[in-house]
């Protein structure tokens, strides 16, 4: 996907990664640019600095995200790229995290994914053509060590993105996942093990990557190519793969 003259919605778009890949898709040419996110205050804000649309949306809640789609449609009369992209950490392993914190992670890194696709897909399959863009976590290909929900969470996000392009992707629906390691945000992990082992990049580098990936419409999205070679090592030999990550969970908690 060339983004010239396209329409995106990008959620959790009032900073960030967010606010980078607006900017960035903005310097490619998009026509138009709806940003969503919680805070109606910091999304309007943002919007006004980029010269685009920011609207107000829990996107936990189904009813929120098929609104932004709606005013969107008004707006543009289509949607060319829809980006779901908030997302928030959630700590804690199977006997510390509460089960309000897993249904909380499980909402907002799963069921948000599945509101965007319920809203954006009819009007995507009518023209045969639109564009995904999940954002997931190298967590999700691999593990956070300090978080099952987030983990577990994000692993969904990467088969939900998966089933979506198998389901769609003979109807001219593509679909990419984004996972990155860490990025230098407000969610940025603080130690090794906890997703940065291949370091901190900047949100502007991984937008970089976004609009790359998006031109070659490939499935992930690794601003830490690194990644991709840790996903493969994996399926060669998944044993070897779980021994190797309980040793590096044992040196990262020793040595805090």
């Amino acid at each position: 996907m060339e983004l010239q003259d396209k329409v995106a919605v990008i959620t959790g778009g009032s900073g960030g990664i967010g606010k980078a890949m607006a900017v960035a898709f903005i310097e490619q040419g998009a026509r138009g640019i709806v940003l969503a996110d919680l805070n109606q205050q910091q999304v309007e804000a943002t919007a006004a600095e980029l010269g685009c649309t920011g609207l107000a949306c829990d996107v936990t809640q189904e009813g929120d995200v098929q609104a932004v789609v709606d005013r969107t449609l008004k707006q543009y009369g289509q949607i060319d790229l829809f980006c779901s992209n908030a997302g928030a950490g959630g700590l804690g392993l199977l006997t510390d995290a509460s089960n309000e914190v897993w249904q909380k992670q499980w909402e907002l890194h799963v069921m948000s994914h599945v509101y965007a696709a319920r809203a954006v897909l009819p009007a995507m399959l009518a023209r045969g053509d639109g564009y995904l863009l999940n954002t997931a976590s190298a967590a999700g290909l691999l593990a956070a060590m300090g978080s099952g929900p987030y983990s577990v969470s994000k692993a969904a996000a990467v088969k939900l993105a998966e089933f979506i392009a198998i389901t769609h992707g003979d109807e001219g629906i593509k679909v990419s996942v984004l996972c990155p390691q860490g990025v230098n945000t407000a969610m940025a992990p603080k130690r090794l093990g906890d997703g940065q082992t291949d370091g901190i990049i900047e949100p502007e580098a991984l937008a970089a990557t976004v609009v790359e990936t998006l031109r070659e419409e490939r499935f992930y999205v690794l601003p830490h190519p690194e990644v991709g070679d840790y996903v493969r090592r994996k399926g060669d030999n998944i044993d070897r793969w779980l021994h190797g990550m309980r040793r590096l969970r044992k040196s990262t908690f020793d040595n805090d």
